[in-house]
């Protein structure tokens, strides 16, 4: 059964400080799914939250969602061994990159900085 739809909404304290919280809602509940199919394959093969035990190195994931998205933006929509989105596939990437941030348990092994930044902002058309 769904909820009633209120159209102004209450004066729930809660309201107030919900709304200070991150706003989990927001991410499309198609690329969580998906993103969890992919997190659920890697956990039967690599053990689940495995890199919560062993430091991972950023290259190695970087690289791997590099490659899904390549591939994507190259025309093949799903990876050929587990049949899954590459887009979700990057995500995973991304998500275990971020956890293992947020954990300590990543080698920060990116090369000394670049002008990456520089050189977006310098070719970006302001017209």
């Amino acid at each position: 059964m769904r909820c009633r739809t209120v159209k102004e909404p209450g004066e729930n304290p809660k309201d107030r400080i919900g709304e200070t919280k991150p706003p989990l809602h927001l991410i499309p509940a198609a690329a969580e799914i998906a993103e969890s199919v992919v997190m659920a394959l890697g956990a039967r093969k690599y053990g689940a939250f495995n890199w919560r035990h062993t430091n991972i190195r950023a290259s190695i994931y970087i690289a791997a969602a590099r490659r899904h998205l390549a591939q994507w933006f190259d025309g093949e929509d799903s990876d050929s061994e587990s049949g899954v989105s590459h887009l979700a596939h990057a995500r995973a990437c991304l998500g275990i990159l971020l956890d293992a941030i947020a954990t300590g348990h990543v080698v920060d092994d990116r090369p000394p900085a670049g002008a990456a930044t520089e050189l977006i902002k310098r070719f970006t058309k302001t017209d």
